[in-house]
This record gives structure tokens, sequence and C-alpha cells, in this order.
């Protein structure tokens, strides 16, 4: 009965029910419809159920669709292996947080994410507004601390907040520029609407992987990409220079000189540090590369010393001065933070930038845009409430089993508990722990992520995606125009996260 009146590609499926589903059951159609109709709430990014009670192929998908009928089983085996194995001699690897000594292969898929022009469009102003709000925020809470007095965030949560940087309080940063590169997480739960999962406003990786996916699926699939009109990203390494070198430090008196540092080669993030230094042509140096000598940063180099101007630094804020922050830090610059306050070094992302993706801040960032931007927000947040506000604790532990659990400073996906796929014994582990510590952790109603056809073992499955744009803050903003897309790799999964065994796909943004 499931298939009595409906149709494929104009065809009957009652018609020979025996032959027929035998025939289609491996399309990738039948599968995406039976997965539509079992769960109705997901969306479906490639598909959707017509008001006939139809599925059609949404219409950027359309050539793609065509590709993968194409196909058969082993064709479609054969390519995605070869994706891998490209990914393999391109080195593009990942090391998970459980052991960094061992890197893994991060599973690409085949299958590009679209993206239409109206939809960037919006993407593209919301993103901006919120990292043009975020910046506003923390220039506001380092200096004058206007949002706090007048009443909009608690003084606790800013003041008391570990990811506070009190060595920040009154300088002069560039521009007025702390985070230089934001990427925000954006989730589709609706149909036509992105919302904001969470800011990522430290030190944001994985932007190699959206210009490798790129230059894979050009590589392999040449004449599908040349099939769709798609806007480049290539040009992200460029305006990622431009945007350093337009805030230079108040001393720099030529052309500034870069360098991007680096925790070292075990770091999960290595590949791409390299990646990008290459790319914009600087250096990649690690701390025991620079020294302090007077108002200024220098690199060792085989023909002497050689001025810094700007860092693009990858590590944390706690391991960047040990005669600031950590002592014991073995991969920072002893002083540097006295050359950044003297105005003789820029550094990217400025240290306490981190307390603008706290996930109980990221509550008032709504708030923040009508604040300082006299705007209403463009892309909503995901309703969210912290486990520390008593109208909202007793709700919270009554309805665990029903809401996502996240710590205010995990990442990577750990430290969460996704109530409707938790056991009784996890869902009062949390219970408890949120009673001892409310502050540390904020709920969120468990969503229903759209999902993307994805190879799995060769076979075509339906998986939960996300999408990371990158956003660069300096005299311009730019966004580069795609993002990169994580897939949860294992069925039913919501998390998307690399260091957990999430994938990644090309993003194509059509271009009209």
């Amino acid at each position: 009965e499931i298939f009595k009146g409906l149709s494929i590609t104009g065809k009957k499926l009652y018609k020979k029910p025996k032959f027929k589903f035998i025939t289609i059951f491996n399309n990738l159609d039948l599968f995406l419809l039976l997965s539509t109709m079992q769960n109705k709430k997901n969306i479906n990014e490639m598909f959707e159920i017509d008001t006939k009670g139809k599925i059609k192929t949404r219409l950027p998908y359309v050539k793609i669709n065509n590709w993968i009928k194409s196909m058969n089983v082993a064709e479609i085996k054969k390519k995605y292996f070869d994706a891998q194995n490209l990914f393999e001699k391109l080195g593009i690897t990942f090391s998970t947080y459980e052991n960094s000594d061992e890197e893994r292969l991060l599973p690409f898929d085949i299958i590009p994410r679209i993206i239409n022009y109206k939809e960037w469009q919006l993407i593209e102003k919301g993103i901006k507004q919120r990292s043009k709000a975020l910046n506003a925020f923390l220039n506001d809470i380092y200096n004058k601390g206007a949002i706090i007095k007048a009443g909009i965030i608690p003084e606790n949560l800013i003041y008391q907040n570990p990811a506070f940087e009190k060595e920040m309080v009154g300088i002069n940063v560039p521009g007025k520029i702390y985070s230089h590169i934001i990427g925000t997480d954006l989730v589709r739960i609706e149909k036509n609407k992105f919302y904001a999962l969470e800011d990522n406003c430290r030190t944001p990786s994985g932007v190699s992987y959206m210009l490798e996916n790129r230059e894979v699926m050009m590589k392999l699939f040449p004449n599908l990409f040349q099939s769709y009109k798609i806007l480049p990203i290539e040009d992200y390494p460029n305006m990622l220079k431009d945007t350093l070198q337009s805030l230079a430090p108040l001393k720099c008196e030529n052309e500034p000189v870069i360098a991007l540092l680096t925790p070292g080669i075990k770091n999960s993030a290595y590949y791409e540090h390299s990646f990008l230094s290459d790319l914009m042509g600087i250096e990649l140096v690690e701390g025991d590369d620079l020294f302090v000598k007077g108002d200024f940063v220098y690199m060792k180099t085989t023909e002497g010393p050689k001025k810094i101007d700007i860092i693009y630094r990858r590590i944390d804020d706690e391991y960047l001065d040990p005669l600031c922050f950590n002592p014991n830090s073995k991969i920072g610059i002893p002083g540097i933070m006295n050359v950044y306050r003297s105005g003789g070094i820029t550094i990217c992302s400025a240290p306490g930038s981190g307390i603008a993706d706290d996930k109980e801040v990221y509550i008032y960032v709504p708030k923040m845009i009508e604040f300082y931007l006299g705007e209403k927000p463009i892309i909503d947040n995901i309703e969210t409430w912290s486990c520390n506000n008593p109208k909202k604790i007793n709700y919270i532990l009554e309805n665990i089993k029903d809401l996502v659990i996240k710590e205010v400073h995990g990442s990577g996906g750990y430290g969460m508990l996704i109530g409707p796929k938790a056991t009784k014994k996890e869902i009062e582990i949390f219970k408890k722990r949120i009673k001892e510590n409310p502050q540390n952790y904020i709920a969120q109603p468990t969503l229903n992520l759209s999902s993307v056809p994805t190879v799995i073992n060769g076979k075509l499955k339906d998986r939960h995606v996300d999408l990371r744009p990158f956003c660069l803050s300096g005299k311009k903003t730019y966004l580069a125009k795609g993002g990169l897309t994580r897939v949860a790799m294992k069925e039913g999964s919501l998390i998307v996260n690399s260091s957990q065994g999430g994938g990644v796909k090309d993003t194509w943004v059509l271009t009209g």
C-alpha cells in the first residue's frame, strides 16, 4: 500500500510490484522516499513530497540526481574510493582528541550539497551582521561595558567567566576587531530557513577542508561541476591575507609581515595550519621560532632576526605567553602580551575573544545585535536555556529526555547529552551534574537537522548535516562564497564533528 498511487519519475510503482520493487530498490529516490515518509519532520534537501503525495527532486538537485542515477553501485563505490585516495595523496588527515598521535583520513562524500543564491544572500547578510555584533560586544566588554551597565547581560556571566581575559582590558586593538575569523555553525530545521547553532570566535578550523573539498570535486567530476554555475571559493587565502594586513599594529611602518603560529605537528589541525600558510605565502612558525626584544617580536632566520608585525595564532590563550597566562606553557612567546599592549604586534584573533562563543553568552547574541546595531537578527538562534536560570531549571530536569544538554565550555561534540538517544543511566548522571553545577550547562531542544544523500559503504544513505561559513573581519568584511558542510556519518546521529567521526562535503553556492 506504500507504493499505491505514488510515482517516481512519472512511473507507477504499484504496477508489477514484485519486479518493480527489485528494480527500484537500489535507486536513491526510493530510499529517500521511504526515509522521508518514516520521519516526516526531517527535511531532505534533495527531495520533497508535493501536495499530491508525489516525490520530486528539488530543482537545484535535478542534475545531481540524474548523475547519481546514471551510476550503479559498483561505479559509486569506485568514485567514492577514488575521492578517498585523492584525499590521502593530498595528506588531508585529522587526529582525534583522544589520540593526537593517531591520524585518520577525513571522510569525504562525493555528493555535493547545494545552496541556491537566494538562500545564500540571506546567509551572507545574517553572518556579517552577527560577526559585526560579536566584535562590538568584545570591544565593549573589554572597555566601557555598556551592555552590562544597561542590564542586558548579567555581570557575573562576563567578569566571572574563565574565557574573559582581564589582561585584555583597555588594550587598543587595531580596528577594534577582536575576532578576525568567525565560523558560525548553521543548521536547517525548516524548509527555507537556517538557524545559528553556535559561534566559533577563537580559532575556528575547517576552512582548509572547504578548499580541498572543492579541489577534489573539480578533479574527479569536472563535467558535473561545469554543468552548474557555482560561486568560487579559491580566493579565501587572499581575502584572509588582506584581512590580516588591514589590521597592522600601530608601530608598523612598512608592509606588515605575517606569520602563522602553530602548536606543532601533533596538533589536530596542523594540516590546516601548513596548508593556509603555504597558500598565503607566509611563514609557519612555532613558539621557539619567535622571541621578544624591546617593543617587537622577531623570527629567527638563517639571515638573522626578522621583525613580525601580525601573528595569526592557532594556539589557545593560556599557552600564548607564559609570562601572562599559563607559566608552564612551552609553546608560547614570553613577553608577547607586553608587545601587544604597546602596539608592536597584532594578534589574530585577540586573546579573550573566546568569551564571544561561550554557549551561555550565545543566548544573548540576538540582544547584542539589537543593542549595538539597532537591527533585528537576520539569522535566529536556536531556542536555548541556561541551566543556571531558576525559572527554567525545573523544566529542563523534567524534560531532559527530550533535550540536548551541552557543557558551556565544551567543544568538538564532547560533554553532550542527546536526551532521546541517551540511556536512563546517562540521563541520571547528567541530572546530577546539572544540579551540582548548573552554571556549567545549557539546554536546547533536540533538532531535526536537515539531511542530504551520502555514500556509506558504497551505498546511498540519508545523513544529517550542518554548515560552517567563514566570515573575515578587518577594514572590510568578507564571507567565503561557500562553507564547510559537515556530515554525521553514523545513522541517525546528530553529531557532525570531525573529531567524532564526522565527514565533509563540498558546498556549492549557485550564482542565481
